[in-house]
């Protein structure tokens, strides 16, 4: 069984430029993750919860951006948008986990910040390695388990031979539509699962945005204010970033009927945000920039 991404040809000669540009941003995306582990990994002051929680969403945004851009490439090359039926399942698990991953994980650094900020004489007895990994391993199960959750839903789907997509990969949003057997049945399912993976999750994070904000209102010393908030900032423009363009990307879909406003609020929500996010992280944050320059230090 075959299904098909889009039908909207393209023009000929935009195909090596659409080409060159995706293949650029994944390779800088996938370089720019694999740098931020390597420094992590090999400077043992970066050896802490927060590095720990930021080297796994790194793997997370390489593994979120690997679901989508290679096999757009490969479309691209081959001038076809087919995927079989088995390879639109798994690209659409595939992507559940690590943008579930994504959400998780920003979720857990956000409670991170607020237990360095709001209570840091505990902060290094409750954050030890076990809780640490701990979170870490919560967050895949819970990404597993929504993954099973869609692909459970649109096994209901087998009963087509052929569908369109329009989008550049299997966006698992398209894919519950499609598979529901009526509009009112795909909405309460598309709500339950946003309430559950998206909702509590973004209450988590402004839970502790909030207290941390009204702790560091209670730092007597601007500098103590500055350095507070310089430990959330890199973290919290990460999560704008990816709630932002998240929720643009769904929202453009519900709204609009323009393939094309799909496909661009899509490309932001799946390239962009995994590429910005080691510079976001690596241009705000001074002991990133050590460690990169340590790292090549000993490398050259």
């Amino acid at each position: 069984m075959d299904s098909s991404q889009t039908k909207t040809e393209k023009d000929p000669n935009l195909q090596p430029i659409l080409f060159g540009l995706f293949l650029s941003m994944y390779l800088v995306t996938v370089l720019g993750n694999l740098l931020v582990i390597l420094a992590v990994s090999s400077d043992p002051h970066l050896h802490t919860p927060m590095y720990f929680f930021l080297s796994n969403l790194s793997l997370a945004d390489m593994g979120f951006i690997s679901t989508t851009v290679p096999k757009m490439l490969t479309n691209i090359q081959t001038h076809s948008r087919a995927i079989s039926y088995v390879g639109c399942l798994t690209q659409m698990s595939l992507f559940v986990i690590f943008a579930c991953m994504d959400d998780l994980l920003l979720t857990v650094m956000a409670y991170d910040r607020f237990m360095a900020i709001c209570h840091p004489l505990h902060y290094p007895v409750i954050m030890n390695l076990h809780l640490c990994g701990f979170l870490v391993l919560m967050s895949l199960l819970f990404a597993l388990f929504e993954s099973q959750l869609h692909i459970l839903i649109a096994l209901e789907f087998t009963r087509f031979t052929e569908v369109d997509i329009s989008n550049f990969f299997c966006d698992p949003t398209q894919v519950l539509s499609l598979s529901c057997s009526d509009n009112f049945s795909g909405n309460m399912i598309k709500y339950f699962l946003g309430a559950i993976y998206g909702f509590l999750p973004v209450l988590g994070i402004l839970l502790s945005y909030y207290e941390i904000v009204s702790s560091i209102l209670k730092i007597p010393s601007l500098s103590g204010k500055y350095k507070a908030s310089s430990a959330c900032g890199s973290h919290l423009s990460v999560v704008c970033l990816f709630y932002g363009t998240g929720i643009g990307a769904h929202l453009g879909s519900a709204v609009s009927s323009s393939p094309k406003k799909d496909v661009v609020s899509s490309v932001m929500y799946t390239v962009v945000t995994p590429m910005l996010n080691p510079f976001i992280y690596s241009l705000r944050n001074r002991d990133i920039k050590n460690a990169l320059r340590r790292l090549h230090n000993r490398t050259v």
